[in-house]
Order: structure tokens, then C-alpha cells, then sequence
């Protein structure tokens, strides 16, 4: 969605050239293909380790981090340093091809000489970025949040918050 903006606002010439349906498929599915990758790295280290503890999570879904608390093992080893290695890459990846492509965006956006025209194309981003800093800042709060402040109804109300809502609101924009 943000490379859909940058080349919307700034080569706008070019956007049929640049993102027709086989270049918008293979970023689909490259997007696709990593994801699993990611998360099949992460199921397969998960359900790796040995679970004592009772099988029976407080939510509606289940989320490594919660089945992770069930597992007897709780010693670092290189493969869980290797994961968090490359999901620290991915993301950080991924946030600077956003950065990149907003300070671009930003850049052609106040050259734009009318008032109007800034406007408008302050507000295709703007939807985006919201739900993108929400996605972003509970995800982070999840994950680095201090022990003590874990409670089961703090952890369902955050894993809805960057695992639900952002993929809702985002479809909503679309279609309206």
C-alpha cells in the first residue's frame, strides 16, 4: 500500500506502468510467501518445545506468546536467538521502505503549488499511516511490555488491537 501511494503521488505517469497486475501479484505474493515463512519458522520452534503446563489459553486465538507461557523450557538458545534475529530484520526492513517511501511521498506532496492538490494527497496518506501507527505502536507495546503489566484481559484487548482492527479498518478505507 505505501509503494501504491509513492507511485501514485510521485510518478503518477508511470503508475499503470509500474504497478500493473503482474508487478501488484508478485508483491502480493512475495508479501504472501514471507509471511508464511516467517510464521512457520515461529510455529515449528514453538511447537518444538516441550508444554507441562495445562493446555487451555484465556483467548479466542492462539498467539505464540501465550503458548510459549505453557512450554517447561524456558532457556535461550541459538534458535530462538536466530528468530529473533530475523524477525528484527523483516521489520526493520519493512519500516524503512516505509520511511523511505513517506519522506518521498512527503517531498512531492509539498511541492505541489495549490493548496488543494496538497490536501488531497495529504489524505489518500493519512488513512494509511493511522492504521499503520496503530498496527506498529500496540505490536510493540505487546511485545515489549514489561511482565509485571501482563494480565489475560490486557493481552486479548492487544492482540485485537494489532491483529484485528488494523486489517478491518484498512478494508473499509478500500471499499468506501
Amino acid at each position: 500500500m505505501c509503494y501504491d501511494h509513492y507511485v501514485s503521488i510521485c510518478k503518477p505517469l508511470h503508475y499503470r506502468t509500474l504497478l500493473d497486475s503482474r508487478a501488484c501479484a508478485h508483491m502480493a505474493a512475495a508479501a504472501w510467501a514471507c509471511a508464511f515463512l516467517h510464521a512457520l519458522m515461529h510455529t515449528a520452534n514453538t511447537f518444538s518445545r516441550p508444554l507441562c503446563h495445562d493446555n487451555a489459553l484465556g483467548q479466542f486465538f492462539c498467539e505464540v506468546p501465550q503458548i510459549l507461557r505453557l512450554s517447561c523450557s524456558h532457556s535461550n538458545t541459538l534458535r530462538e536467538v536466530g528468530l529473533i534475529t530475523v524477525s528484527a530484520s523483516l521489520v526493520f526492513g519493512c519500516f524503512v521502505f516505509i520511511v523511505f517511501s513517506y519522506v518521498q511521498i512527503f517531498r512531492a506532496v509539498l511541492r505541489i503549488p495549490s493548496q488543494q492538490g496538497q490536501h488531497k494527497a495529504f489524505s489518500t496518506c493519512l488513512p494509511h499511516l493511522a492504521v499503520l501507527s496503530l498496527f506498529v505502536s500496540t505490536g510493540i507495546f505487546a511485545q515489549l511490555k514489561p511482565p509485571s503489566m501482563s494480565s489475560p484481559s490486557l493481552d486479548l484487548a492487544l492482540s485485537v488491537l494489532y491483529s484485528v482492527v488494523p486489517p478491518t479498518v484498512s478494508m473499509s478505507s478500500c471499499c468506501l
